[in-house]
């Protein structure tokens, strides 16, 4: 039987990444899909709040990988 290690760590991907490797460094820290995470944020942009202004606050905060 294989297990996969997985990063539990939260940081930007270069591999994952299509804007800025956000949404793929949370689903990875939290054990999702980044397809999956990308959805819910686009979802989430159409609620009121500062969704947009969060995700660039976490592309600054976020180290690379």
């Amino acid at each position: 039987m294989t297990t996969i290690h997985q990063n539990k760590s939260l940081s930007r991907p270069k591999d994952q990444a299509v804007i800025a490797g956000v949404c793929a460094g949370l689903a990875r820290r939290f054990g999702m899909r980044p397809t999956t995470v990308r959805i819910l944020f686009l979802l989430s942009c159409l609620l009121p709040g500062p969704q947009f202004v969060v995700y660039l606050v976490l592309w600054l905060l976020i180290p690379k990988s």
